[in-house]
């Protein structure tokens, strides 16, 4: 597999059947972003069926279609919660979906995306490894007993657990808090952070006259925080002005400086020049202090109605 690069980029937003974000791009729209960012040598790509019943896995397959498999690196996952509980084969048939939406025959991570039941679903995964047709398996939104029984029945199968995608951000540190990060360091286990931009909501872009578009979840999650995240997107912003950044660049920053591989959200040509234009951004420790304080002082929580408090 090629090596990893500092930042994957997400598709979460893509396809939107469900009005999630508010946008209505085609397959066309995304011929550009998807081409910019192989450009960039941004070749890690995250996806899901869950993510509009797999529309978004769909534009994505389509586009990869231009560029040789081996240069690529797709991370798709399993949603226990859109399996039937019944059903014996849920994962594989899962599976096969995405790799039909994909057009490929191999994943480079796949993801049990949430932790509905880490003793059924984790052995079910192992087959998929075994086979070839995974690569890599990582596990989402799972607290720290969990990962570390994920890791106990992969490890007596002969498999390692390679990474850990949880929320996290600068008002959802609490994978942080709960000693997540430093496991997963401890263990050679890589964190994908998600949602480290709050959906764009720490980009500075929104604010409470520029709210997000009025229908969508973002602006069901978000539109009543803005107030209390001025401060907090100002500091971004004005770090970003000294590094000549912008403020959503910081962000993405200050997760990389944690220690992490940040997804980063992309629907637009100048989002993925934004990510492609960080690794090559170093925020000093005072910054750093500087933005987790603000980020305190916003006392915001963004935790999703699918999430938990990882330190609790």
């Amino acid at each position: 597999m090629t090596e990893l690069p500092k930042i994957a980029l997400g598709a979460w937003a893509w396809g939107d059947s469900d009005n999630y974000f508010g946008n209505s791009y085609d397959e066309k729209h995304y011929e550009g972003v998807y081409d910019t960012a192989i450009k960039a040598g941004l070749t890690l790509w995250d996806t899901a069926y869950a993510y509009s019943s797999g529309e978004s896995e769909k534009i994505l397959g389509d586009l990869m279609a231009k560029t040789p498999r081996e240069k690529l690196i797709i991370s798709t996952k399993f949603t226990p919660q859109m399996a039937d509980p019944n059903n014996e084969n849920a994962v594989t048939e899962m599976f096969a979906g995405s790799l039909k939406r994909l057009k490929t025959d191999y994943v480079d991570y796949y993801w049990i995306h949430n932790d509905d039941d880490v003793e059924k679903w984790t052995p079910k995964v192992i087959p998929l490894v075994k086979s070839g047709q995974v690569k890599h398996i990582g596990i989402s939104n799972h607290n720290l007993p969990e990962i570390k029984r994920v890791v106990e029945i992969l490890g007596a199968a002969g498999i390692k657990l390679s990474a850990v995608q949880n929320h996290y951000s600068l008002l959802d540190r609490t994978s942080e808090k709960a000693g997540i990060l430093d496991y997963c360091k401890d263990n050679d286990i890589t964190f994908f952070p998600y949602m480290v931009l709050e959906q764009g909501a720490l980009t500075g872009k929104y604010n409470e006259k520029h709210p997000f578009p009025e229908g969508s979840q973002r602006a069901v999650q978000y539109n009543g925080k803005l107030k209390e995240l001025a401060d907090l997107n100002k500091t971004l912003s004005d770090v970003g002005k000294f590094h000549q950044v912008s403020a959503a660049q910081v962000a993405m920053a200050w997760a990389i400086a944690k220690g992490t591989l940040p997804i980063i959200g992309v629907t637009k040509v100048n989002q993925v020049n934004d990510a492609a234009a960080v690794s090559k951004l170093d925020l000093s420790r005072t910054e750093i202090d500087l933005i987790e304080k603000s980020a305190e002082e916003a006392g915001v929580s963004t935790i999703q109605s699918w999430e938990k408090d990882m330190s609790k």
